[in-house]
């Protein structure tokens, strides 16, 4: 019969207490995982799965990792969506020896590892935010918190259940902490969406041990300070403090004091807008062909989360707008600044990482090094920045830059220009700070040098030349002369100072009090000069912990100075104009431009984008919505799109593809455009169609901006025009919104003559020879037609399809004009398809004077001379 052991007695114990997570098990220089743990991790890492001994008569499956390199591995499990406690050996085995010869090591959790609540490097994207989310609901009333323990950035605001998912999909959160109550309700309203759902008792919501939970965590009387929040909003934020006591087992990172955010204070833009509009990824899910990446010019880290931010949720407030549009025109205007202040920016670290990282005592030398080096661009910025003339706006990022030079000097003269990842490694304090630690390490580096100078002094003292100093594994440093010279240092006076140690038969050794000692300190220098540093580390890292505040502050004015400079450099490389933002329902844009489109023809050499002009409401004179018309291919959705990412553009503070623009705010942006179903739902591509229009269509405002592309034709065509009818009334008569309304239904041009607000637009196109040619202009009109069978045969259908369909669509077009006759009375006289190719209709044309030539030459019977003489009368006669 098989018993446990010590050591797995101790593994289960441990396992109990987390048994929704891995538990990685520390065992020297290796995590080890055991029973299922083992199991999946094995799968879900590919490395080899072992066994370890028998439990209950079962051989315990068995897998481990490095302990050197557990992030590459961490990073691949939280992945694959699994949590991961981090058990650590608490003592060393010498000290579980002296509790008695078979204790086992003393081993416990030190931390949980979850989607929200990393800070290494090696698990995070430098330019994305990870945050972690709470939910909390106090009787009829919820709120949302989040925080980025990577940089200590934490966020407040009311949020219904209703609004959840659309405020989830702007944050993007990595894990939802929420309480068990409301798991169901939150998971249906989330479906779909990509997050970690993270459940907790209802103790961890209770506002009232919110508002001590926070006050303990900011070590703060009361939170006062830090603005009035209801009783809901205190019990998300003190969700979000009780998970990361947790997570970190009472160890909290550095936090900034909470900040309420209002919906009102940004656009609204709901996850399917996101979607269609390609904010922050395609539609492959990657960065790649996002807005994101193609104005992505930042130079920093914390610049690039900011940008993301930004986009992801443009402001309302008028005077912010106005205020970041100044800052980019004074960027934007001077290219010495431009280029100088991006220069320096280049060399700047992200310093709020940094910093989290030190206070969980996750951090090392490096990251010391990186906080010392950006405080020297600081002061070289505000240099150059406080040369010109900003807005008000900026003047508290100025101030941010200054006031650090008694920590910058002081970090400069400890530590090295080269630094360790890890403070264990040593060698990151500079030589000439410590006295003592550069003893150690002479003594640690130069030991032979140092006894050669001992040796010297001890030669001179006695006269005696052949003196040498050696060492040997049992006596260690001795000294060692011949008899004959021994017997001078084993009389009076040298007597007092060489101890005799050793007699040979062909020397005397001796040793000394000096020489003993210096062994000493040589045999641990190496520890010594280690442990020094190490104390160093911990009171620098005490000394930048004490500015928090400050350097969080000149973190984020970092981040501004970037996203306004980049913002400048891609105005300028792209010809985009400031745009003008006011209160009024303005929406003038004068040659605008779809700036990810324009990017990938240019950057694919496929020519220029076609610009065209969208004014939905100047001076409150023109339309409201423009209801757009023309043929598939010719760049309806593009231009919805690119009138939409105008908008967000601008607001968002940003130079906007276009000659010239002006924009009244923009509440909520709209867009349904794209065909998509949602099998996992039940849903057909026209219910999805529907409800993400019902939802346009109950929430829009008199201040939104919406967008929508061939609404109805999921369904019969004249069950798909009624609803295109209505929901364009609609929108004119009860959400009296801004509007791109795209359409086949030509029908439906009849209404701009019923609707004051509705104009008609149309996507040119030109015919010849019975194909056509897209001109992607936008101008004001209707189109007669659709040119569907033209785009089809385009897109390659077999000729005798192209064929039968203009062969229907002649018959069908035939019997509206003559009364109306209904489809299905026309099949009877319509031949029956054939699968013969349609005939090819051959245009009889005159032959030029290049093809004339060529019908009287015969290439093999022509020399290379003859040949080249041809070219150039080619040549001639296609001139002509």
């Amino acid at each position: 019969m098989s018993t446990t052991t010590p050591m797995m007695a101790q593994y289960l114990d441990i396992k109990a207490q987390y048994q929704d997570a891995l538990l990685f098990y520390r065992m020297g220089d290796f995590y080890e995982l055991f029973f299922d743990d083992a199991v999946h991790a094995s799968a879900a890492l590919n490395i080899a799965l072992t066994k370890r001994g028998k439990h209950d008569g079962a051989e315990i499956p068995m897998c481990g990792v490095p302990y050197h390199a557990s992030e590459t591995y961490l990073q691949a499990l939280i992945k694959h969506g699994f949590r991961v406690a981090v058990a650590e050996q608490l003592e060393t085995p010498t000290e579980a020896k002296k509790r008695g010869a078979k204790s086992v090591v003393k081993r416990d959790v030190v931390r949980l590892v979850t989607p929200g609540t990393l800070t290494e490097d090696a698990l995070l994207d430098a330019r994305q935010h990870n945050y972690l989310a709470s939910f909390g609901r106090v009787r009829d009333k919820s709120a949302l918190a989040w925080v980025d323990i990577s940089t200590g950035q934490m966020w407040v605001m009311p949020c219904e259940l209703e609004s959840l998912s659309h405020e989830i999909a702007q944050l993007t959160p990595s894990e939802l902490i929420l309480s068990q109550s409301t798991e169901e309700e939150v998971a249906v309203a989330l479906e779909g969406l990509s997050i970690s759902l993270s459940p907790l008792t209802a103790s961890s919501f209770d506002s009232a041990s919110a508002k001590t939970r926070l006050t303990n965590a900011f070590n703060v009387a009361t939170t006062d300070a830090f603005g009035e929040f209801s009783p809901v909003e205190m019990s998300a934020l003190g969700a979000l403090i009780s998970y990361l006591e947790i997570t970190q087992k009472g160890k909290l990172p550095l936090l900034q004091p909470p900040k309420k955010q209002h919906r009102s204070s940004v656009v609204q833009i709901d996850p399917s807008t996101r979607r269609n509009l390609e904010v922050l990824s395609g539609m492959n899910g990657q960065k790649d062909g996002s807005l994101l990446s193609c104005l992505d010019a930042t130079q920093t880290a914390s610049g690039a989360r900011l940008l993301s931010e930004r986009l992801s949720a443009p402001s309302c407030d008028l005077h912010a707008i106005q205020a970041l549009l100044d800052t980019v025109s004074v960027f934007h205007g001077n290219e010495t600044l431009r280029d100088s202040v991006r220069s320096n920016l280049a060399a700047v670290s992200d310093i709020g990482r940094s910093l989290s990282r030190l206070s969980l005592d996750r951090g090392g030398p490096r990251d010391m090094g990186a906080i010392r080096n950006s405080l020297k661009q600081a002061e070289h910025l505000f240099t150059i920045l406080s040369e010109h003339d900003f807005p008000d706006f900026f003047t508290d990022e100025l101030n941010a830059l200054t006031g650090h030079s008694a920590l910058t000097q002081h970090l400069d003269a400890a530590l090295a220009d080269e630094m360790p990842l890890l403070a264990r490694d040593g060698g990151f304090i500079r030589d000439g700070f410590d006295e003592e630690l550069d003893a150690y390490r002479k003594l640690r580096d130069d030991g032979r040098s140092v006894i050669a100078g001992l040796q010297a002094d001890y030669a001179k003292i006695c006269d005696v030349n052949a003196l040498k100093i050696k060492h040997n594994n049992v006596l260690g440093y001795f000294i060692e002369t011949t008899a004959l010279h021994a017997e001078k240092m084993l009389s009076a006076p040298l007597s007092e100072t060489f101890i005799h140690r050793q007699t040979t038969a062909n020397a005397v050794r001796f040793t000394t009090v000096d020489l003993s000692e210096l062994e000493t300190k040589i045999l641990n220098a190496g520890g010594s000069a280690l442990g020094l540093e190490n104390r160093h580390y911990t009171a620098l890292k005490d000394l930048i912990l004490e500015s928090y505040a400050a350097l969080t502050a000149t973190a984020q004015a970092f981040s501004e100075i970037d996203v306004c400079s980049a913002f400048a450099h891609q105005a300028i490389q792209n010809n985009w104009c400031k745009p003008k933002v006011d209160d009024t329902k303005a929406f003038d844009i004068k040659s605008g431009r779809h700036p990810v489109v324009e990017h990938a023809l240019t950057k694919n050499g496929k020519g220029g984008f076609i610009a065209n002009d969208c004014v939905l409401s100047k001076d409150n004179v023109a339309s409201d919505i423009w209801l757009l018309t023309g043929p598939n291919m010719a760049g309806k959705s593009t231009f919805l799109r690119q009138n939409a990412i105008i908008t967000l553009m601008a607001q968002a503070g940003s130079f906007v593809p276009a000659s010239s623009a002006h924009i009244g705010i923009v509440s909520q942006l709209f867009s349904r455009v794209g065909a998509s179903d949602d099998l996992a739902q039940g849903r057909s591509t026209f219910m999805v169609e529907m409800v993400e229009t019902a939802a346009i269509l109950n929430q829009a405002d008199e201040r939104a901006l919406v967008i929508l592309d061939e609404i109805g034709r999921g369904t019969a065509t004249y069950d798909g025009l009624s609803i295109a009818w209505a929901t364009l009334e609609h929108l004119h008569d009860v959400n009296k919104c801004r509007g791109l309304f795209a359409t086949h239904y030509h029908e439906m041009t009849g209404l701009a003559d019923q609707l004051s607000g509705v104009e008609n637009a149309t996507v040119t196109v030109k015919e010849w020879e019975g194909e056509i040619i897209f001109l992607h202009e936008v101008r004001k009109g209707a189109a007669d037609r659709s040119y569907g069978v033209q785009v089809g045969q385009l897109a390659g259908l077999p000729k005798a399809v192209v064929h039968r369909a203009r062969e229907v669509l002649e018959r069908l077009e035939k019997g509206e004009r003559e009364g109306g006759v209904k489809p299905t009375q026309l099949v009877e006289d319509l031949p029956l398809f054939s699968a013969k190719p349609a005939p090819v209709v051959e245009h009889k044309t005159r032959p030029s004077a290049v093809q004339e030539r060529l019908e009287d030459v015969f290439p093999d019977d022509m020399t290379a001379k003859e040949a080249l003489d041809l070219i150039y009368e080619l040549k001639r006669l296609a001139d002509v």
